[in-house]
């Protein structure tokens, strides 16, 4: 078999280079994806009686208007709702608002005090040095008692033990904590300074998330083959291998599934070396069907004797439905009797030290041999969908020039 266009992987990546090349009179392509609908982590499934995203919790954000006017071409906008986002944070016996720097005025005056002397004496607002380890750069960049309350609890989480393990350069675009921020906060009871991304988004009214990329699959027609494993990429012959035995060549190979789930074929040992050295989590998202007194949508943990790292209370942004879900990283995850669970095993890529020379070296050379890597796990990144669907309409329009 033989295509122009051979896309691997119909997450919301993969259906938007498909659907932007099929859109432009690009017909001579394929999409193939392993399971047997398309989405990946953003497919929804009807759970007592609403629907619940079995890959976390996934949500259109406002911020970028190209992507959401392509995406309206499926589902249009008045199938959606916008949200204002509402998620918090739990520990001890607190519950403030994300993000923590901004909102320690909702806790008592005494907790406060010591929250502000800690920014007050972080590294960033000391002039002292940055350091080069994730551990060491969270308290200085968020004050000892954030980073030993919150942040380093919570991504041991995420992540695993071994945050020294993690680099930092996916973290410089956090700004500063400023102490004169925080305590101008304190002093007005409400957040001062930059406020975090997703601060509005968009969730379909009557459906899932997974709705969208459904609609996107069905768009394509017979272009899509679903339940199909790949097996191999082979560089030299520019040749795809399905696991059931179906060769394909293709002028161009778009990859946007994980580099370590497939075998490169005529690949040299340092880009087969790049690839095992990639990490990533798997998750665990179980639903739960006793409702929660709360308007957040979101709830994060850092509690480490929970197994879970974060809620989402759905009712918050889908009306009507009842009961939340958790995400809960795979080895943390303790099974638990009646409840419906779903699972992910590319949830999260992981930030090591080394990421970023090992991709650079599996992407040059990928793009030398005519296979481009974009998206999450094209790319090894942790974006989220709007930003997949703009890396993709890109590399779209690349490819079409």
């Amino acid at each position: 078999m033989k295509v122009k266009y051979l896309i691997l992987g119909a997450g919301p990546t993969g259906l938007t280079v498909a659907n932007y090349l099929f859109n432009n009179g690009e017909t001579d392509l394929l999409l193939i994806e392993k399971e047997a609908e398309v989405g990946g982590l953003c497919r929804s499934k009807d759970v007592d009686g609403a629907p619940l995203d079995i890959g976390g919790g996934h949500f259109l954000d406002v911020r970028r208007p190209a992507v959401c006017d392509f995406l309206f071409n499926y589902m249009p906008q008045s199938e959606w709702e916008s949200y204002d986002r509402d998620s918090r944070i739990r520990f001890r016996n607190f519950e403030i608002h994300h993000p923590f720097e901004a909102n320690i005025w909702e806790l008592p005056e005494e907790e406060q005090n010591a929250f502000l002397d800690s920014i007050a004496k972080a590294g960033c607002n000391t002039g002292k040095e940055k350091p080069e380890k994730f551990v060491d750069w969270i308290t200085w960049k968020l004050g000892e008692k954030i980073a030993e309350e919150y942040m380093l609890p919570y991504n041991r989480k995420m992540f695993g033990d071994n945050l020294q393990g993690l680099g930092i350069y996916w973290l410089d675009k956090l700004p500063d904590v400023s102490y004169e921020d925080t305590l101008e906060s304190c002093k007005h009871k409400k957040a001062f300074g930059k406020q975090p991304g997703h601060a509005q988004f968009f969730y379909p009214k009557k459906y899932g998330y997974g709705e969208l990329w459904l609609r996107m699959g069905e768009a394509l027609g017979d272009k899509v083959k679903t339940s199909e494993i790949v097996k191999d990429i082979d560089f030299e012959n520019k040749k795809v291998t399905l696991e059931g035995g179906l060769e394909i060549n293709a002028e161009h190979i778009i990859s946007t599934i994980p580099w370590n789930s497939i075998e490169l074929v005529n690949a040299p040992s340092e880009v087969k070396d790049a690839v095992k050295g990639l990490k990533h989590t798997s998750i665990e998202v179980t639903y739960h069907e006793e409702d929660m007194d709360t308007d957040a949508q979101w709830i994060y943990f850092p509690d480490e004797d929970k197994d879970y790292h974060r809620i989402l209370v759905r009712k918050n942004f889908y009306p009507g439905a009842k009961g939340y879900w958790t995400e809960t990283r795979s080895e943390r995850y303790h099974a638990q009797k009646g409840h419906v669970n779903f699972t992910s095993e590319y949830a999260y890529p992981i930030n090591t030290l080394d990421k970023p020379e090992q991709m650079k070296c599996i992407l040059s050379f990928a793009r030398q041999n005519g296979v481009y890597g974009v998206g999450r796990w094209g790319e090894h990144t942790h974006y989220n969908s709007d930003a997949s669907v703009e890396l993709a309409m890109n590399l779209a329009k690349e490819l079409l020039s």
